[in-house]
């Protein structure tokens, strides 16, 4: 199939596939305007961690573009760039793209192009290393074949430059004849499983289920899952691991289950600085999104919504956290860092 991209340069735009239109319509938008980044990333017209990082570094671009238009000083161009990259607090590979490129701006825009473009392409290559390392950990240790694999929100094209992270491993697995069927949390409450996973198995031909997340802890119990693969937006040192609302759930039912746990996510993912999964900030979103669908509301009049965007996974209940550097095991004590050490890969 031809390959996804979710975000390119179009020499004077950002072009995002809007992911808000998905799975009926494919189109894209062309983003001139920090205001119109910032409201993409905001309401989810980009996503997903790696796609966030090449966003942010085209972002500071996009920014200079409009800074010259316009004629802003610079420290209004350093507070659009601000903006872009605490847009979403939790993905640090929003922060990381604008802040590899920012200190570039002063070298011009080509420079800043180049280097965001290296930061695209760094994420694909990743993307397929992942791939390869998840696919070959897994094949070692779960003797079933073919294989049932549950998997939580969108980890494919959609949320990356390019190929997959948790869904490049299930990608590269279906390349080898290795995947029977795919469970594919539906992820409320904006169901970006069923919306955006699904419509990506559908478009590689890879068989699945839409699974309501009610029901992954049961499906996992019963025996009809032999491995969980999820992505991460974040990663602090010690292997905790943020990712979309629902994925410490099937993380419990997999320990219970003895089912592998592995998550999948590029190395630009791993915070470092953050100590413990305690550390990650933990976006709140808008009540609406869990007391309405699509306008109108199905909850009382009076009730009140919470709406984490995401949860934290504990290192203990991670049995795989696979990089493009390789394979860590945080549940059997190798983590990305130990304190006062260096990286462990």
């Amino acid at each position: 199939m031809t390959e996804l991209q979710a975000v390119s340069w179009t020499g004077d735009a950002l072009r995002l596939i809007d992911q808000t239109l998905l799975p009926h319509r494919l189109e894209h938008l062309e983003i001139r305007e920090v205001d119109a980044l910032v409201d993409a990333i905001v309401r989810l017209a980009v996503r997903g961690a790696p796609a966030l990082g090449v966003a942010g570094a085209y972002g500071v671009a996009l920014a200079m573009l409009q800074a010259e238009r316009e004629g802003w000083d610079r420290a209004r161009l350093e507070a659009a760039l601000e903006r872009i990259r605490t847009a979403r607090p939790t993905a640090v590979n929003l922060a990381g793209g604008v802040d590899r490129v920012r200190p570039l701006v002063d070298a011009g825009l080509a420079a800043v192009l180049e280097e965001a473009g290296r930061v695209l392409e760094e994420d694909v290559a990743a993307n397929r290393a992942i791939g390869v390392h998840g696919a070959q950990w897994i094949c070692a240790r779960v003797p079933r074949r073919p294989l049932r694999i549950l998997t939580h929100c969108n980890t494919g094209a959609l949320a990356t430059a390019g190929w997959g992270t948790a869904l490049g491993v299930v990608r590269e697995l279906h390349a080898r004849g290795l995947v029977e069927v795919v469970y594919a949390d539906e992820t409320r409450p904006l169901l970006q499983g069923s919306r955006l996973t699904a419509w990506e198995l559908a478009h590689e031909g890879i068989p699945h289920y839409v699974l309501a997340d009610g029901a992954a802890a049961g499906t996992i119990l019963r025996g009809l899952v032999d491995v969980a693969i999820i992505g991460a937006d974040r990663i602090a040192a010690n292997g905790d691991t943020a990712n979309k609302i629902g994925s410490v759930g099937v993380a419990l039912a997999c320990a219970d289950a003895g089912v592998p746990f592995v998550v999948a996510a590029p190395w630009s993912t791993v915070d470092l600085a953050t100590a413990t999964g305690a550390d990650i900030p933990i976006e709140s979103r808008a009540e609406e999104e869990v007391l309405c669908w699509q306008g109108v509301r199905v909850a009382p009049e009076g009730s009140r919504g919470l709406n984490p965007a995401f949860d934290v996974t504990p290192a203990r209940l991670i049995d795989a956290l696979v990089t493009e550097r390789g394979v860590l095991e945080p549940a059997h004590g190798r983590t990305p860092a130990r304190p006062g050490g260096r990286e462990a890969l």
